[in-house]
């Protein structure tokens, strides 16, 4: 017996007639907010702003006519010259920009341009007040995965109306055949003899503009 089967046997001994059982699923996440949340009467935008910041992301709630100069601003604040977006994001995002270079990804950009961009600028599909999430599924104004992971720099547009309370409520909007990129704050990575490593698998800074009327 090779030392392969004798680990699964060891693991199918110790599970023993529990193997291949479903675990029991536990309901109590299909509240709207948690309980301490509600008890506060916190509104949805407002947590979501609180947990991005509380990720060490950067967010700044603005109004629909605002949007263009808070790109804008947020762009010029990283010193960026050339920025990648995806082909359909929407041309009144960025019609205050001023010596920014604008890619938009059609044809594709390859992978080393992408790299050597200054940020990225996109929507999202859902974001999560309860834990400050942004998640994207490829949809408008999000373009492919490969965009958000390569430049340093992530500023995710978020409309008021995308924000939903806790997980299984976003879980509830989205299409699971979709390609899913959740995003809670700056790329990090961890090891047990290493500290945190930030932008080893995503943009090092993220920046959330949400957009409320």
């Amino acid at each position: 017996m090779s030392s392969r089967d004798e680990m699964l046997r060891r693991v199918r001994e110790a599970l023993g007639g529990a193997r291949g059982a479903p675990p029991e699923v536990p309901r109590r996440y299909e509240r709207r907010l948690s309980a301490e949340d509600a008890a506060a009467g916190a509104d949805v935008p407002a947590l979501f702003g609180e947990r991005v910041a509380e990720n060490r992301a950067a967010v700044r709630h603005v109004g629909a006519d605002e949007l263009a100069t808070a790109v804008a601003a947020a762009l010029w604040g990283r010193e960026a010259k050339q920025i990648v977006v995806p082909a359909d994001l929407p041309f009144g995002w960025l019609a205050e920009l001023d010596g920014v270079r604008a890619m938009a990804d059609r044809p594709a950009i390859d992978v080393d341009a992408l790299a050597a961009a200054d940020g990225v600028v996109t929507g999202c599909a859902v974001a999560i007040a309860e834990t400050g999430t942004v998640v994207l599924d490829g949809g408008p104004t999000q373009g492919r995965r490969v965009l958000t992971l390569l430049p340093a720099y992530h500023l995710c547009v978020v409309q008021a109306e995308q924000i939903v309370g806790t997980v299984p409520e976003a879980v509830g909007r989205l299409d699971p055949a979709r390609p899913l990129t959740w995003i809670s704050g700056p790329s990090a990575a961890y090891g047990a003899d290493m500290p945190g490593a930030e932008g080893m698998h995503g943009p090092r800074h993220l920046e959330v503009l949400v957009v409320e009327d």
